[in-house]
């Protein structure tokens, strides 16, 4: 099984899937931004986003699929994925192989997000990569506010706004792995 949490950058993702972990100790974290920075340091990434690289999509499903199938634990991701091409191509080879997927969307309002955006610290070793990063997230908050219109029909959507606690006990009860 895979617990796919989506939603803009600032929304919570990590923390969720931190939390979730936590009370499920058997789960695997997986996250498929680490994928990107490797390809990154292999590959030019014409667009600025790893996601629009044919191999990442490639890669993230099958390193999901290939984790499910040999450890036989489930699998937590927290990765923002909002183009529904990209949704349906990855979400695609994961149902395709047979591994259910529970995917979760968690909404919270802009202004909330600017702020959390504002408070993180990407690099902070490097201030102006640190500013650069924090605007790209930034201009991607329209973008997945708009995406919550093409998401896979069984999405769950939570409200972000709600303490983690309570965000991982919907999670677990809604997967039915509830300890």
């Amino acid at each position: 099984m895979i617990v796919w949490v989506n939603g803009a950058f600032g929304s919570g993702k990590t923390t969720l899937v931190d939390e979730v972990r936590r009370r499920w100790p058997e789960a695997l974290v997986y996250d498929p931004e680490m994928v990107g920075y490797v390809l990154r340091e292999i590959v030019e990434v014409p667009t600025g986003d790893f996601q629009d690289l044919r191999l990442w999509r490639r890669q993230v499903a099958d390193l999901a699929v290939a984790l499910v199938e040999e450890y036989r634990r489930p699998v937590l991701v927290p990765m923002t994925l909002v183009d529904p091409g990209y949704t349906a191509e990855i979400f695609g080879v994961l149902e395709g192989a047979g591994v259910t997927v529970h995917h979760f969307f968690l909404t919270v309002s802009e202004d909330e997000l600017v702020r959390r955006i504002d408070g993180r610290s990407f690099t902070p070793d490097d201030p102006e990569r640190d500013e650069r990063v924090r605007r790209w997230c930034k201009s991607r908050i329209q973008v997945c506010v708009a995406s919550m219109e093409t998401l896979p029909g069984g999405t769950v959507f939570l409200d972000g706004a709600r303490s983690p606690g309570l965000l991982a006990d919907d999670v677990l009860t809604r997967v039915g792995s509830h300890p």
